[in-house]
């Protein structure tokens, strides 16, 4: 499968990359700085474009088969338009090629319901604070991009992770659409693996699918400074 990864020099983005070759794709992955990508391989074609030209976007989603956006920012108080500019040019594209398929992430914070199985203070005050306050702008920008997403007639998945974490390997997470599941974390590992199998086995056309780590997580005190000081996706 011919497969465009936007984002891909990111943490989440390299790990889609990475898995997406190992299972014998066709893999473009787009990057801002295609100097810096540390990937190689003869499945793998690394394209030097920015989501917000229309034009690049164009020509790196021409010919592929499935689009997956793994664009992040990291949080700060300048508005934020990273997400709805990529879903706009993405979508775009995307028809103006035929590309049908494609699966984005966004955030668990978006949906705007309380946490499942938390106690009062995470879901009365720390997660507010990180919603309304550390990630305002980060976190309205999302919105915009998924209500552009639903609008564009592609078969979109909008997959939302909780708090990322990096490990060594997939693990057996959770994956599904509907309410809110529980948990506060997701492995980079597990979403990429999440987001690889919903753009090859059209799984959840037109839904919002969650994704939770539940073995290895980190303590809540590790989820505030990565919160507070993140680096996007």
């Amino acid at each position: 499968m011919r497969i465009v990864v936007f984002g891909a020099n990111g943490p989440t983005g390299r790990q889609t990359v990475a898995q997406a070759v190992a299972q014998g794709h066709q893999v473009t992955a787009v990057t801002r700085r295609p100097e810096a990508f540390p990937l190689t391989g003869p499945l793998l074609r690394v394209v030097g474009a920015d989501v917000a030209d229309p034009a690049a976007v164009r020509r790196a989603v021409a010919g592929q088969d499935a689009v997956v956006s793994t664009l992040g920012v990291p949080f700060g108080r300048a508005p934020v338009t990273v997400y709805s500019d990529g879903a706009a040019h993405i979508t775009g594209a995307m028809a103006e090629h035929g590309v049908r398929r494609l699966v984005c992430v966004t955030s668990t914070t978006v949906s705007g319901e309380e946490s499942p199985g938390e106690g009062l203070f995470f879901r009365k005050v720390l997660e507010p604070f990180v919603a309304r306050f550390v990630g305002r702008t980060v976190y309205a920008d999302m919105r915009r991009s998924e209500e552009i997403v639903r609008d564009s007639g592609c078969d979109w998945t909008v997959v939302r992770p909780a708090g990322l974490f990096d490990t060594a390997a997939v693990s057996d997470y959770r994956m599904a659409a509907g309410p809110r599941l529980p948990g506060r974390f997701t492995a980079r590992a597990d979403l990429a693996d999440a987001l690889l199998r919903q753009a090859v086995e059209d799984r959840d056309v037109r839904a919002v699918v969650e994704v939770r780590t539940t073995e290895g997580v980190p303590k809540l005190l590790d989820l505030l400074r990565r919160e507070a000081f993140g680096k996007g996706k």
